[in-house]
């Protein structure tokens, strides 16, 4: 939309009443926000997490976010 004429035609837009998403995607434009933190970690835990990492062709912090998201799940239940 480069001016003010194309953007105008847009101006008088009405959403409908009602919107098919059967076959929509769930999370398809979801991107996770990472930050940055320090956890301290056991030196055998690491040793342990980086080895099933290893194993699984994933980085450890990869493995450890799994793992705490299926403890969440077990929590929450």
């Amino acid at each position: 939309m480069k001016n003010v004429e194309q953007r105008a035609e847009f101006d008088d837009y009405e959403l409908e009443d009602n919107y098919d998403f059967s076959d929509g995607i769930r999370g398809r434009f979801y991107k996770p926000k990472k930050i940055r933190t320090t956890l301290q970690l056991d030196n055998d835990i690491l040793l342990f997490l980086k080895k099933q990492a290893s194993e699984k062709h994933i980085k450890y912090q990869v493995l450890v976010n799994s793992l705490l998201r299926d403890y969440m799940s077990e929590v929450i239940k």
